[in-house]
């Protein structure tokens, strides 16, 4: 044990955080509205608390000392004294121990107990009442850490967005189940770069790992009396530590030496992370740190200043309008970003982080701050372009430089194929990038994230397997989740013995992962899609930490899953080999490559362009996108993809007299590539085609 003296010393009020500087630790934290924060410090266990020291200094509202002798492995928190005043915003209470914002490693568990909350919870005064009570033995504890890790020779991957196919996973749910490891490293960032799941990304054509959130999050306590878990991760309890669930040894190192195996494979990996909100909740939640240290700062808050602003859902909105706020979001990507070296973010409920006290902006000082950044603005930047907030919803309006999740794509291909009447303008919309939504400024194509599942919603198998959602296993009545997923069972709900229908089931979900990997814009598979993994028709399973939401490798072995699975990397293939396929910039229609031969052309069976006419005809369900590009050596390359959602075979007339070339039928996932003889095509029922031909200049 270091000699603990009887103040700090000055210190610095930068960095925020914990750092050690060799010959001890500097501790600075933020808050505007405190009298007074004091530093504890805890036995190694994290259960005594053995010295309390004031942070004497503050200069511009940062809290600051320096404790001599420390060194990493010191287990510390705050407590902050102030007006305990929820009236007013203000909720300081001194027994509650607070983790540090600026955290980079967490000891111990949070621990569910009614001392964790600022005031007392049968009160008939509710949180205007005070609880007295420690909360130090139900807190996890900061850690102090050096973060020293070798990145010689380590290469950013920085895949060109129109070369980008993003695969959505989780640490946990890829691993749980890969037997090719030791069962201490199942679930883990050890696992997930183990070589055989590095090659599997690769016979993918993977080159971006979207994972789930990997920043410490708190598990509910509605979810825990339940017998569940928050799985998803969506409850950030500290934006600076790793999960410490998804480290085998406990030490970051491990999600470091991950990022760095997988840029050696030449994949990207981005972090889905969760600025809108903390764990923390409403005005009636718990006080674990941002609560405790500024409420009035850190959170946006009613007129009234006693409730929470709710424009997540979730019970509270983080105020980045706060400069503080900001900085502390700011550092947190620098620091990912840096010490991680990730490739980029996809923002959680994004909406609210562009949110100023008028409302959405697309000049936020958020967007501002990522813009200038010299570090950040070079990454990959994915919104989820939506909130529950007054116009929460913002799809095509994010700054330039941003790519965002579109959903009007998903939506629309799931109707489209589901057999629903007059979608084919709409779906026309979205296979040529969106341009309703994205072209503008100088955006491209690539901005609109093209999928038809992702972890909120049902799995790709379960939306052609069940009618309606089934969460019961939730506990929530099975009134969670969104209504209308958009799928249909196609003859019987739930799996089925029948051949036909599993016949139909399989070249459907062949058929819209064609159309998402022969759309214009970034395509993106949700992990497991590419075997056939369900949820058994659970479309909200945030907290279904078991087999319903983990990856079987077993399934995906099976010739069943390798079939899909050699589908989805014929497709990734095709999309590399031909560049109309990834277009890089908007296509009008309207500049001719070639006498006759315009960038954009939609055609139907008939091969006639369509008509107006033809495009206000609701019964219509044929749809071929052409899209023509010149190349370097001069030949014109052109390629199709033709949709059939009618339910019969149809004789195609090919769009244009032209040597076509099949290059993938979902009908027939293991045919080979070959010329095409005549002027026709047969396509089945519900099934997709591409073809390319090449003119000579």
């Amino acid at each position: 044990m270091f000699p603990i003296p009887e103040r700090l010393e000055k210190g610095r009020p930068y960095p925020l955080g914990a750092t050690w500087d060799g010959l001890g630790v500097n501790f600075a934290i933020f808050s505007a509205n405190a009298n007074a924060i004091d530093l504890c410090l805890f036995d190694a266990g994290g259960r005594r608390e053995f010295a309390r020291l004031a942070l004497r200094e503050r200069d511009d509202d940062i809290w600051h000392g320096y404790l001599p002798y420390a060194s990493p492995g010191l287990i510390y928190g705050f407590r902050a004294q102030g007006p305990y005043a929820p009236e007013q915003g203000h909720r300081f209470n001194p027994a509650k121990l607070l983790l540090d914002p600026y955290a980079r490693q967490i000891s111990g568990e949070l621990r569910w107990t009614d001392s964790l909350f600022g005031y007392r919870l049968r009160s008939s005064r509710v949180d205007l009442s005070i609880d007295r009570r420690d909360s130090a033995a139900a807190m996890p504890k900061a850690v102090v850490v050096h973060d020293h890790f070798s990145w010689d020779h380590d290469r950013r991957p920085r895949i060109p967005w129109s070369e980008t196919v993003i695969y959505e996973a989780h640490v946990k749910g890829l691993t749980r189940l890969f037997d090719e490891v030791q069962p201490p490293r199942r679930g883990t960032c050890a696992a997930l770069s183990h070589p055989k799941i590095v090659a599997h990304l690769k016979r993918l054509g993977i080159t971006t790992i979207e994972l789930m959130p990997v920043q410490a999050y708190a598990q509910d306590r509605a979810l825990l009396e339940r017998g569940l878990t928050n799985y998803w991760g969506y409850n950030p309890l500290c934006y600076f530590a790793p999960e410490p669930r998804y480290l085998s040894e406990g030490s970051a190192r491990e999600m470091r030496e991950m990022v760095r195996r997988l840029h050696a494979a030449d994949i990207e990996v981005v972090l889905d992370v969760v600025y809108n909100h903390t764990c923390e909740g409403n005005e009636l939640g718990p006080t674990l740190s941002w609560r405790g240290l500024d409420n009035a700062s850190y959170y946006r808050l009613a007129e009234d200043r006693r409730r929470t602003v709710n424009d997540t859902g979730t019970g509270n909105a983080l105020n980045l309008s706060h400069p503080r706020v900001l900085q502390m979001v700011m550092d947190s990507l620098r620091y990912w970003a840096s010490s991680f070296r990730v490739d980029g973010f996809r923002f959680d409920l994004a909406t609210t982080l562009g949110r100023e006290p008028f409302g959405f902006d697309t000049g936020a000082g958020f967007f501002d701050a990522l813009k200038q950044d010299p570090m950040l603005s070079t990454l990959k930047l994915i919104a989820e372009p939506w909130d529950v907030g007054p116009d929460g919803y913002q799809l095509g309006h994010f700054p330039t430089g941003f790519a965002e999740w579109n959903d009007r794509f998903r939506d629309s291909l799931r109707r489209y194929w589901r057999g629903e009447r007059a979608m084919r303008p709409e779906l026309a919309a979205r296979l040529s990038g969106s341009g309703d939504k994205f072209d503008t400024r100088t955006r491209k194509p690539w901005a609109s994230i093209n999928y038809v599942a992702a972890h909120d919603g049902m799995t790709l198998e379960d939306l052609v397997t069940y009618a309606n959602k089934r969460n019961d296993a939730n506990g929530e009545n099975n009134h969670d989740g969104v209504g209308d997923d958009y799928s249909t069972n196609w003859g019987h709900d739930g799996p089925s013995d029948d051949v036909q229908i599993a016949a139909l089931r399989a070249r459907i979900k062949r058929s819209m992962l064609t159309a998402v990997f022969g759309a214009l814009g970034t395509p993106m598979i949700l992990a497991g899609d590419e075997y056939g993994r369900t949820q058994k028709g659970n479309n909200n399973a945030y907290c279904q930490d078991n087999q319903i939401s983990w990856f079987d490798w077993n399934a995906a072995n099976q010739e069943g899953g390798q079939s899909l699975i050699r589908f989805v990397s014929r497709l990734a293939g095709l999309r590399r080999a031909y560049s109309t396929l990834r277009c890089d910039r908007f296509l009008g229609g309207n500049e001719e490559m070639a006498p006759g031969v315009t960038d954009l052309s939609w055609w139907d069976e008939r091969g006639a362009t369509l008509s107006a006419e033809d495009w206000a005809n609701g019964d219509g369900r044929i749809l071929i996108l052409r899209r023509a590009a010149r190349l370097d050596d001069g030949a014109i390359e052109i390629t199709a993809v033709m949709l059939n959602a009618d339910g019969a075979t149809l004789i195609f007339q090919l769009p244009g007299p032209f040597h076509w070339r099949l290059l993938i039928d979902s009908a027939d996932p293991d045919k080979d590539e070959h010329d095409i003889d005549g002027t026709t095509f047969e396509i089945v029922g519900h099934a997709a085609v591409i073809i390319v031909a090449r003119q000579v200049a």
